[in-house]
């Protein structure tokens, strides 16, 4: 390999969220955030814009929309069109933004739990009605419940339905038949589709990420989908993003929200981030996502072989694997509580991302094989004992 995923980097002490809120005997699987340097080739980028010295007020860089044309034509086979895009400063502050926009306090907006648990907070901010679309689990597989689907799309107050996909916790790689489901659906019921796409890029075993977009256009359906390097890539701390939509209308207005926000310019130093990782980095992305599958593996194998009490949901995409363990019969809280205090290993309740959690853990698995290891054999420990 090119890049060393194994070299351990110390954390500790750098303001890092994941590391410097856990005890120093704690060891963090919680927060979507790898142990992973970044790129080189971001690095440099980064290093190249800082040693200029002169850090003022700027424009978006004319490659800004052409790297993500380009990187979304080769890795998703779907051609963007310039005037389809809309930088911004993140993920969550675009969701934000296009809530906000288009729908009003106390109308629904549907949520297919379990799901990404920030979506609850924007949501319950703003004060929205969150309409739960809970996704069927059987034998270790999730579904969507279109027949549910349909009913809560067709309430009068239902005004958008905010899609992950691929989908965090369950690690879903959605179908091209499962959205376009999702569009027919929400088309003939007048429901605004927004796609949080930040985790399309870490799909595993050649499946393809269908962008909503690409599905979108063939219906009467307003739509837009948002999408970011700072998953794949590393660099959640320089947020930036973008969204994706063919009508002008639902960008322009969604702009106008931002700016109320006094957040629609992009740091310059997560631009040049961007650019760098979709110019220069699929080299980097490519080994990455090899490793990580090699960690699923290593995951599976340990569970089976030690804990088999323990279910690993199938991973399709994201470094974010759910477990099921239901076995012991306690409530997600109380087992993460407990492999906190007696394992030492911090992994996040099912519940954050809504009641149908119950009975699982999340655990990242974005770290060397050392780390996965060492938090592998003290969940084994707080299990068994």
């Amino acid at each position: 390999m090119k890049y060393n995923f194994d070299e351990i980097i110390d954390r500790r002490g750098t303001h890092s969220v994941k590391w410097d809120w856990a005890k120093e005997n704690i060891l963090p699987m919680w927060v979507a955030d790898m142990d992973f340097k970044t790129a080189p080739e971001v690095i440099h980028a980064i290093s190249e814009k800082v040693s200029h010295g002169v850090f003022g007020y700027g424009t978006i860089p004319k490659n800004f929309n052409q790297s993500v044309i380009d990187w979304w034509e080769t890795y998703h086979h779907f051609r963007i069109e310039k005037d389809w895009l809309l930088p911004a400063t993140g993920i969550l502050p675009s969701l934000s933004a296009i809530v906000r926009t288009f729908v009003k306090p106390d109308e629904n907006i549907i949520l297919q739990t379990p799901v990404y648990n920030h979506f609850f907070v924007i949501l319950e901010n703003y004060g929205c009605h969150i309409v739960c679309n809970e996704l069927k689990y059987d034998d270790g597989a999730y579904t969507i419940d279109f027949d549910d689907l349909e009913k809560k799309a067709s309430d009068p107050q239902t005004k958008l339905l905010l899609l992950c996909n691929p989908h965090n916790p369950v690690g879903k790689v959605w179908t091209r038949k499962d959205l376009e489901k999702i569009a027919e659906i929400c088309s003939r019921n007048k429901v605004m589709v927004v796609s949080d796409e930040i985790h399309s890029d870490l799909i595993f075993n050649n499946l393809p990420h269908i962008p909503f977009v690409s599905v979108a256009q063939h219906y009467e359906l307003e739509s837009v989908t948002c999408g970011s390097p700072c998953k794949t890539f590393n660099f959640s701390g320089l947020p930036i993003s973008y969204l994706i939509s063919g009508n002008k209308n639902i960008l322009e207005q969604t702009r106008k929200t931002l700016e109320l926000q006094e957040n629609s310019y992009p740091n310059p130093i997560a631009m040049e981030a961007m650019i760098a990782a979709y110019t220069k980095g699929h080299e980097w992305m490519d080994e990455l996502k090899n490793y990580l599958y090699e960690n699923f593996i290593f995951l599976k194998n340990f569970c089976s072989e030690h804990i088999p009490e323990v279910k690993v949901t199938p991973l399709e995409a994201t470094y974010l694997v759910w477990l099921d363990c239901s076995a012991w019969g306690k409530t997600s809280d109380e087992l993460s509580k407990i492999l906190l205090m007696e394992g030492k290993v911090w992994l996040n309740s099912g519940t954050m991302y809504g009641k149908n959690g119950e009975g699982f853990l999340r655990i990242n698995i974005g770290c060397p094989r050392e780390l996965l290891t060492e938090g592998l054999e003290r969940l084994k420990k707080a299990l068994k004992e």
